[in-house]
């Protein structure tokens, strides 16, 4: 892998099982104080709950000091250029963890950045998310290799980074989406060839029901992404039979695990109270955002 973590296939398919495995093992106990004396910028452009959260304490953990910039302290690319921002705070901090709309805005920032950058989530692309999800998977089924996994809803940054984490993982991964707003088939083919050696693959499908036969995992997001509450009407309307809830999970198979990324909008993309049914794994995954963001820094700084 490079320095940086912008996009999930920025790390190959062994890097995978190295940042997962280690995050299992720093959540069972193991130490590490890599970012001793170091200095860690999050610059949000974006609110958060887990993403600030699991960054802050994971840097604290880690032995370093987590430095936060909201949206109105820095404006970047409008009160200061993004080449000027990047400049700045490159000089200074050791590590650089961005969470921003466009994808361009933080390939624009890595370019002019002297230190690692990492994807704290943009509209293309939540890598970070997808580490946090395998890592989740593989504490909750014997083998994550040969494993369906089905994604309920919209073709988006979620299900484009879980796209190359599950098929370079060795997983099986079924999206079901309505037409027109189905992930893109670029994204598709790249992430099937970047899972060429690992036996895993992605496919796209509209139906549901479909998509959850013989499911080992069923996962879920939002039907309407921060930036796109002006389409919440829109998107409820095309949306409206792709609701996770009890009875589609009782389709799968019987062990069936439930996964959504959070936030959750009961009586919308899933049940009223299926984060609290027993086959749910919500609250782990997000609990592991912060085990396996503290892997994957850990592997950055000591390529450095």
């Amino acid at each position: 892998m490079n320095n940086h973590f912008l996009k999930f296939k920025d790390i190959s398919t062994y890097d995978i099982n190295e940042i997962t495995d280690r995050a299992i093992e720093l959540k069972s106990g193991s130490q590490s104080n890599v970012l001793s004396n170091l200095s860690a910028v999050l610059l949000f452009e974006k609110p958060s709950l887990r993403t600030k959260l699991g960054f802050w304490v994971g840097v604290q953990k880690l032995g370093g000091n987590p430095l936060y910039f909201g949206p109105e302290e820095v404006g970047l690319g409008s009160r200061e250029s993004v080449r000027d921002v990047s400049s700045v705070i490159s000089r200074i901090a050791d590590i650089i963890i961005i969470r921003t709309f466009e994808h361009e805005k933080i390939h624009e920032f890595s370019k002019y950045s002297s230190v690692p950058v990492i994807n704290a989530l943009t509209d293309h692309e939540h890598p970070c998310q997808a580490l946090a999800d395998i890592q989740t998977i593989k504490e909750n089924l014997t083998e994550i290799k040969g494993s369906k996994v089905a994604f309920i809803g919209d073709g988006n940054n979620v299900s484009r980074s879980l796209s190359y984490a599950l098929a370079g993982s060795g997983a099986n991964l079924v999206i079901a989406s309505p037409n027109n707003y189905q992930i893109d088939d670029k994204t598709i083919d790249c992430a099937n060839r970047y899972a060429i050696n690992t036996g895993g693959s992605v496919t796209k499908i509209s139906d549901p029901k479909k998509a959850v036969l013989n499911a080992d995992i069923i996962y879920t997001d939002v039907w309407a992404s921060m930036g796109q509450e002006k389409e919440q009407e829109i998107r409820k309307a095309a949306f409206e039979r792709y609701q996770v809830n009890e009875n589609l999970l009782d389709m799968a198979s019987k062990n069936v695990k439930f996964m959504h990324d959070l936030p959750a909008h009961p009586n919308e993309e899933i049940s009223e109270n299926l984060l609290y049914d027993e086959r749910s794994i919500v609250f782990p995954q997000s609990e592991n955002r912060m085990w396996s963001q503290m892997a994957l820094i850990e592997k950055i700084i000591k390529r450095k």
